[in-house]
């Protein structure tokens, strides 16, 4: 068999399945391209490869039976230090795991080890670059993750999105990152920020392989993502009120994408959202930004200077702006939300740029 790392993780199930290979085996693949790309990739911030290998030796039989899972160090783990991206937790072991590294185990998931978030999830980034070049940003604040299956070092990693924290860094690292409905993972066990915006969302390198790990702990009926349907599907291609800060080349990019559609059978058609949804550009750092000076009370109060430059004078904003700037944002949400449905109408699909461009240059 062809280096077991490179396979994905619907490939590696179905050969693990068979018995062609051995989860033994895939965990080994994984740590050593670990070692050999960790030195200048930057992706984990915990790895017991010993322990890993006891894992997947020991791994429950299930649909994820012996498959390697990064976990984003927003997670918690009670067999590994969960710091959350802050010097403040350095050293910190939770009693428990998040329930959806708790489920994943349970699925047959072996949990390989941490990976690099930007502080709290939020602003100030980790030390990960972007596997494809050095000197550009992986994206966050899922970045570890994002990097690590863009590089081959595993077939499935957690994420979490409060503000494009999947779904960029999958972008940018050239990979799937699927940010499912908010609630569909349970958030016990994460450090939360926004209880209105945090999501649970997973990262692979296909459609099918991120929804085999939801599936795997939900129990939803995902069908099979490689079947073609019954009928083709309905596509809106949508240009946002942030239209204008995409590049040259996104916006090229998303004609060649729904044209593509078109070529393959899909009925495609302009969709725009209503001008409503403007609102918000301005609703939603309002509410991420006070929920977030909610949540990190303890660490604003005890531990000020340990929080970064980059992030305190937001939260410290947001607290003296006050209740009524947060509830107008949530009552914001509450509104469009309700009239989504209608902009979707008989569409299957709403396509929209995942992030302005390719990845800057920098870590920043």
């Amino acid at each position: 068999m062809a280096d077991p790392s490179r396979l994905t993780a619907t490939e590696a199930a179905r050969a693990i399945r068979a018995g062609a290979l051995r989860p033994e085996a895939l965990m080994e693949a994984c740590l050593a391209r670990i070692a050999e790309r960790e030195p200048r990739l930057r992706a984990f911030t915990y790895l017991d490869p010993d322990a890993a290998r006891r894992a997947a030796a020991s791994a429950a039989a299930g649909p994820l039976h012996g498959l390697p899972v990064a976990v984003k160090d927003v997670l918690d783990t009670a067999d590994m230090p969960t710091e959350y991206g802050s010097p403040i937790y350095a050293g910190h072991r939770p009693r428990a795991d998040a329930a959806v590294v708790a489920l994943a185990k349970r699925a047959g998931g072996v949990a390989i080890g941490k990976t690099v978030t930007t502080e709290f999830a939020t602003r100030k980034p980790g030390p990960t670059v972007n596997p494809h070049d050095h000197a550009h940003t992986p994206g966050g604040s899922s970045s570890g993750s994002a990097a690590a299956i863009a590089d081959f070092c595993v077939p499935l990693a957690f994420g979490s999105q409060t503000a494009g924290s999947v779904i960029r860094p999958a972008a940018f690292c050239g990979i799937v990152g699927f940010k499912p409905t908010y609630a569909t993972l349970p958030i016990a066990g994460m450090k939360i920020m926004s209880e209105s915006l945090d999501t649970i969302g997973v990262l692979a390198r296909t459609v099918a392989d991120c929804a085999l790990l939801l599936s795997a702990m939900t129990g939803r009926d995902l069908g099979d993502p490689d079947a073609k349907p019954d009928r083709p599907p309905r596509v809106g291609v949508c240009r946002t009120y942030a239209w204008p800060q995409a590049e040259t080349a996104t916006m090229a990019l998303l004609d060649d994408v729904a044209a593509g559609a078109a070529r393959a059978g899909a009925t495609v058609v302009e969709r725009d959202l209503p001008d409503d949804f403007t609102a918000l550009a301005e609703a939603q750092p309002a509410v991420m930004n006070g929920e977030s000076a909610l949540s990190l009370a303890w660490e604003l109060t005890v531990h000020p200077d340990e929080v970064s430059d980059l992030l305190r004078p937001r939260l410290l904003d947001a607290a003296v702006a006050g209740p009524e700037v947060l509830e107008r944002g949530r009552a914001t949400f509450r509104r469009l939300q309700a009239l989504f449905p209608s902009v979707m109408g008989d569409l299957d699909v709403l396509l929209t740029p995942s992030a302005p461009g390719e990845a800057p240059e920098g870590l920043g």
